[in-house]
């Protein structure tokens, strides 16, 4: 789940029209509405193409023995479990980063960093936002391709209208910045140029929400749900009216 990092440096640039990191991934097309439909219906088919020949074989094997219930039941299995850690790997761009046990000194520096970070981090997003950040570790930001939610390790993009989810794996650069730092430098670099974030991120998961929902740590799921509402109400403001 490895991405080029976006540096540390994103954040002086300001509102850049396009990332430079895109310049290291030149053989990707940028993304946009249609490419990301186009991936998720690949995404989809090569779930099919993984899943339904066990669910086949399965149903063969009780066609010509029911005997064989055991075995067909450990396909269908197989065929359940595909797609679980697909989203098992989406989930991953969520989780906060681990850190090893320091010091007593170190630890306290490490505290007064997280602290100053998130008050930066404050200043970049709204009530709610800081209210959702504080509950759940992530930051909810609307933008042009659907809703995002953005954490340490990368960012999680709800489509128009919250029926599918998009994963994505990128990091800060920096080993050693606080979890807040690392947040605030994707969402700046999500904010100067949505577009190019999702091409020079790693997509890791593309599906259904429910799904993913089932291999979220408990306490991130209530910013899926937020998310997933946010994404509802821009697909019915993208509507034309009769």
């Amino acid at each position: 789940m490895a991405a080029r990092p976006v540096p540390a440096g994103v954040a002086a640039a300001g509102r850049a029209d396009v990332l430079p990191e895109t310049a290291s991934v030149y053989w990707r097309p940028r993304v946009g509405a249609e490419l990301l439909r186009r991936r998720g219906r690949v995404w989809t088919l090569n779930t099919v193409a993984h899943t339904v020949p066990f669910v086949a074989v399965a149903a063969l094997l009780l066609l010509l023995e029911p005997l064989s219930f055991p075995v067909a039941a450990i396909l269908l299995v197989h065929a359940w479990t595909i797609p679980e850690l697909h989203a098992r790997r989406g989930a991953g761009v969520l989780r906060p980063v681990r850190r090893r046990a320091a010091a007593a000194p170190d630890a306290e520096e490490a505290r007064r960093a997280e602290t100053v970070a998130l008050g930066l981090l404050g200043d970049l997003v709204g009530h709610a936002a800081r209210d959702l950040h504080r509950r759940t570790g992530l930051v909810l930001e609307r933008g042009r391709l659907g809703v995002w939610l953005v954490g340490e390790r990368g960012a999680v993009m709800l489509r128009p209208g919250g029926r599918r989810v998009d994963c994505w794996c990128v990091r800060a650069a920096g080993d050693e910045l606080p979890p807040a730092d690392r947040t605030a430098h994707l969402l700046l670099a999500l904010r100067a140029d949505e577009q190019g974030f999702a091409t020079v991120a790693n997509l890791a998961f593309s599906g259904a929400p429910w799904r993913l929902r089932r291999r979220l740590a408990a306490r991130a799921r209530p910013a899926l749900k937020d998310a997933r509402r946010a994404a509802a109400r821009l697909d019915r403001r993208s509507k034309p009216t009769p």
